[in-house]
């Protein structure tokens, strides 16, 4: 199983991702390990999530979910 997720920062910014491990993926978003997700501020929480069946089938909806260049939208998708 794989998971595709929209964080949200502090700042209002958001993060479009796809993982195998959830858990894990976020645990590094948290300790800084991710420079992309540097820019959201200091409190990160998951916006929302889906799991899917493979990481290819996740990457595929995460590329989907950043061509839409709004995050509400993409958390829209996303929850559906």
């Amino acid at each position: 199983m794989a998971w595709v997720y929209i964080l949200r920062g502090s700042s209002g910014r958001h993060y479009i991702g796809s993982a195998g491990d959830l858990d894990a993926r976020f645990a590094q978003h948290l300790r800084g390990h991710t420079a992309t997700t540097k820019r959201l501020a200091d409190k990160l929480e998951i916006a929302a999530r889906k799991e899917v069946e493979t990481l290819a089938e996740a990457r595929k909806i995460e590329r989907f979910l950043k061509r839409k260049k709004n995050a509400r939208l993409a958390i829209y998708h996303l929850q559906r």
